[in-house]
């Protein structure tokens, strides 16, 4: 049995998409996104934020960079990648998700 890595979320951009291109003209986007969950605490349900960051890359992360402001709701489906690398002389990673596909929701 192969491994599963697949993620779906819907919630809102916590600021502007920020486009970046490589050396060679390839665009990368990187996205913030804020989901809430709904938790009990003491005998009332509260909203809870949850913060994630995601990269899209390519053609779609150019033409879907203006659409992407703070605030706008969207899902994105994706996988999990973890970047490795050193700083300082200490191991560093970080988790993102990276995205597969988008959706913008909401007017």
């Amino acid at each position: 049995m192969s491994d599963i890595n697949h993620v779906v979320l819907v919630g809102r951009l916590t600021r502007d998409v920020e486009l970046k291109y490589t050396n060679t003209g390839f665009a990368i986007a990187n996205l913030s996104l804020a989901v809430n969950r709904r938790v009990k605490k003491d005998e009332t349900w509260q909203e809870e934020a949850n913060f994630f960051n995601a990269v899209m890359i390519g053609k779609r992360a150019e033409a879907l960079s203006q659409y992407l402001q703070k605030g706008k709701q969207i899902a994105i489906q994706g996988e999990l990648r973890q970047s490795r690398w050193e700083q300082d002389g200490q191991p560093r990673s970080r988790v993102e998700i990276f995205v597969n596909n988008i959706q913008l929701l909401g007017s």
